[in-house]
């Protein structure tokens, strides 16, 4: 099983992305189980959680088998990504927010994002479609994990996040199949490229300057201030 893993992480750029996503996702998941001291089982349900339900629920809206359900192999990648937070655990304090975690979680999302924008772009959706798989993949999994966390996904809620995976998205199209496709460059990789480092890039954009998204509360408040 995980020799043919092996062959297709070679010949298939999604294969690629899938794999650095699901490592990447199950680490973030399982760290942030273990910083509720979860127990062991529950930092594994997590952290596989994670992993798979947004490319599970990709899957689905695209007519086809989760491929967790194919292969041993993907199941293979999230165990190390929780062995992986397990061992990052043991060894740092406050791993939930180490730059390890912080770079896992943000390449996670770019290869999330961009696999989601393949496979939408393979059975023919429209450039809403591409965008909204592309967000489902990358960010449906840490929805997932908050509510098994038992607290309102962070995405609704706070930070500049699943904003970085509309404009991946968005590029992905962009290069692909709209305004400019054929312009940045017709090589089958160049779309996955800009896709994951417009997404990657502003993900650490976000982080460094602090971004969040306006809340409504926080537009009345502006908006008194002015009129006073």
């Amino acid at each position: 099983m995980l020799p043919d893993l092996l062959v297709r992480l070679v010949a298939d750029p999604f294969a690629v992305l899938n794999a650095v996503g699901l490592v990447a996702f199950a680490l973030v998941g399982a760290t942030k189980a273990i910083r509720e001291e979860f127990d062991l089982f529950g930092v594994t349900v997590v952290g596989l959680g994670t992993a798979f339900a947004g490319g599970a629920t990709r899957d689905i809206l695209v007519g086809r088998v989760p491929l967790a359900l194919q292969s041993f192999g993907e199941i293979s990648l999230g165990l190390l990504g929780v062995a992986l937070a397990i061992a990052l655990s043991v060894t740092f304090d406050d791993a939930d927010e180490h730059p390890v975690t912080v770079a896992s979680d943000a390449a996670g999302l770019a290869a999330f994002a961009t696999a989601g924008a393949i496979v939408a772009t393979d059975v023919g959706v429209s450039g809403f479609g591409v965008v909204a798989i592309a967000v489902i993949n990358a960010c449906g999994g840490g929805a997932f994990a908050d509510i098994l966390l038992d607290r309102s996904p962070f995405i609704l809620v706070e930070d500049f996040y699943a904003s970085c995976t509309v404009l991946g998205g968005l590029t992905y199209w962009l290069v692909d199949v709209g305004a400019f496709a054929g312009v940045v460059g017709s090589a089958p990789g160049t779309a996955a490229a800009c896709c994951a480092a417009v997404t990657i890039g502003a993900r650490f954009v976000g982080v460094y300057f602090g971004w969040h998204l306006p809340t409504a509360q926080s537009l009345a408040v502006h908006t008194s201030r002015g009129e006073r």
